[in-house]
């Protein structure tokens, strides 16, 4: 016999028209730039999941305005990293020689949530061309947002957040916490002196198939959550439930520039 899990349900169906209502009330309007990170399981139970959220982000922002979700696939990076630091030094060549080359139509994005995976294939959905750090958009500024995605300095000013920072967009977090808020990132590319690293993944250089290094900086993440709550905590966040989860939106070049500040402060400790 299959095991049946209990669901919970709220007390009306969360649809589409509700979800849009939810970030209307939010403070999500027609015409924005919204850089938005999803957990579909803090939403609950949602009449059409992932493609009723798509929707309703839609619905809302409408195509005067712009859709932006990360779509990350960090299986293609250099060995010397936490995903393969386990492998012994002798199969390193291997390895290198057989992955494949990053393609934006069918590399999966890579924990990044079902939602973001099922928008980065999405009709008129433009991805940029980074083999870890791409981005996906739709909408007025889809192209502009994606096109030219610097290889070297992944999330700094040849980024897709940093158009987004032009653009004067938001990011909003729909039962996620700031931990899991690319835009901070590029604050500490843009901070006094960033720790650099160098990354490597197998590219065409010359139309020719080689394993590419360039530099990055090396992303203290487990400062971005703090970093994020410090912004939060000067009240500078709209913080609301929408379904199940409670969603943060906010003012990307504000928290963007909020953090460079306090990533500046934070080094000089």
């Amino acid at each position: 016999m299959r095991n049946k899990k209990n669901r919970r349900h709220s007390a009306e169906p969360v649809t589409r028209s509700s979800l849009v209502a939810g970030f209307r009330n939010l403070g999500l309007q027609a015409g924005q730039t919204v850089l938005v990170h999803t957990s579909m399981s803090k939403l609950g139970w949602v009449n059409g999941g992932a493609v009723a959220v798509i929707q309703a982000l839609m619905d809302v922002l409408t195509k005067e305005g712009t859709l932006v979700m990360p779509t990350h696939s960090d299986g293609y990076i250099d060995l010397h990293t936490e995903l393969y630091n386990a492998w012994p030094p002798e199969i390193e060549e291997e390895v290198r020689n057989t992955m494949p080359i990053y393609d934006p139509q069918r590399t999966p994005s890579f924990r990044m949530g079902c939602v973001a995976e099922l928008f980065r294939t999405w009709p008129e959905v433009l991805r940029s061309n980074h083999p870890r750090y791409s981005f996906a958009a739709w909408g007025k500024e889809a192209c502009f947002v994606t096109k030219e995605h610097a290889l070297a300095l992944s999330l700094g000013e040849g980024s897709p957040l940093a158009r987004v920072y032009d653009l004067r967009g938001y990011v909003l977090l729909i039962g996620v916490g700031h931990e899991k808020n690319t835009s901070i990132h590029l604050a500490e590319y843009r901070a006094s002196n960033p720790p650099m690293t160098e990354c490597g993944v197998p590219w065409l250089v010359n139309g020719k198939r080689e394993w590419f290094t360039f530099p990055d900086v090396y992303l203290l993440e487990m400062y971005t959550g703090a970093a994020g709550q410090a912004f939060e905590e000067e009240g500078n966040v709209t913080i609301g439930q929408v379904a199940g989860a409670t969603c943060r939106l906010m003012s990307q070049k504000c928290l963007v520039d909020y953090a460079v500040d306090w990533f500046d402060t934070f080094r000089k400790r």
